[in-house]
């Protein structure tokens, strides 16, 4: 068993209409969910991602309304790196984020860059086989657009006390200073860095987990192989969207399996995907209930089209 690659990356914004402007408008990607927190269903989950919303795009936001600023320390993932195709992607990026404010560092290969609230993104000229996943934006180029995901990188004081775990019951292969995670279709890194003095402290622009793709018949056989690790996996717990195993790699960040289907067009048109706030059948009961305390956003492609 191999898994595929990052299936999504999961952080906090204290200001969905905010994120929602920064994701959807300014770097392009398709708002394809609109939900809740399945275990807090009083606040959205977001997902922005390529057109179809495939695994592998798909960065997710918790909106907890006026969360205080977080702060990447020991334990957490401190950046998310997305592909693009070439340099001429990066001078896209960088007129184009200059252009709404947002400061960048340039060097060769890379642009580096952090969202409304301090999460910090970086683009990486890839040159790689897999599947380039692209959202369709008026104002983007499909061939500058983001491609998916490349690697996380995350804090740690001592990352032998991972590699073990990494290298043996994850399978992830070690390249250079970082791990390749690489299955059938599709692959990506896991990279760790020193992390500051200072102790992180989760809130708004921080990741609260990342997730790995399995395939759906191999999730229990997952489960057990981590449980067997001694890393006390949770049990296999239906999302509705995908199934997902959550369980702390020994630096202590929050990873998830997450199976690669059955997708997000199970309760969606594909051709609308993110328009209305959609409910998994267990929740559906309790529309009338949360709708109202969730922050009113406009569907983005509805606001584009009508200027």
């Amino acid at each position: 068993m191999k898994l595929n690659g990052i299936h999504h990356i999961t952080a906090i914004t204290g200001d969905a209409p905010r994120n929602l402007d920064f994701y959807a408008r300014v770097l392009g990607l398709r708002l394809v969910k609109k939900t809740v927190n399945q275990d807090d269903p009083t606040v959205y989950h977001l997902f922005y991602a390529d057109e179809r919303g495939s695994a592998g795009s798909d960065i997710t936001f918790f909106e907890y309304p006026g969360a205080l600023p977080g702060r990447a320390g020991a334990g957490m993932v401190h950046t998310v790196v997305f592909r693009v195709a070439s340099e001429e992607a990066l001078d896209f990026w960088a007129e184009r984020l200059g252009a709404e404010g947002v400061e960048v560092e340039r060097t060769q290969g890379t642009l580096r860059f952090a969202d409304p609230e301090g999460l910090v993104l970086e683009l990486e000229v890839v040159d790689t086989s897999d599947e380039p996943l692209v959202a369709e934006h008026p104002e983007i180029p499909g061939e500058h657009a983001l491609q998916g995901f490349h690697a996380v990188r995350a804090y740690t004081r001592d990352p032998e006390q991972s590699r073990a775990f990494l290298e043996g019951p994850l399978g992830f292969a070690p390249e250079g200073d970082a791990w390749e995670v690489r299955g059938e279709t599709r692959g990506g890194f896991y990279a760790y860095d020193e992390p500051p003095a200072e102790n992180g402290r989760p809130g708004g622009g921080t990741v609260h987990h990342v997730a790995f793709a399995t395939k759906t018949e191999e999730h229990d056989a997952w489960q057990q192989r981590i449980a067997e690790s001694g890393a006390h996996p949770t049990p296999v717990i239906d999302r509705f969207y995908f199934k997902s195993i959550y369980f702390r790699e020994p630096s202590g960040v929050l990873f998830e399996l997450a199976t690669l289907g059955p997708g997000f067009a199970t309760d969606e048109d594909p051709e609308h995907l993110g328009e209305r706030l959609s409910l998994p059948p267990n929740f559906e009961h309790l529309r009338a209930e949360v709708e109202p305390l969730l922050t009113p956003l406009p569907d983005p492609r509805a606001t584009r089209a009508a200027s």
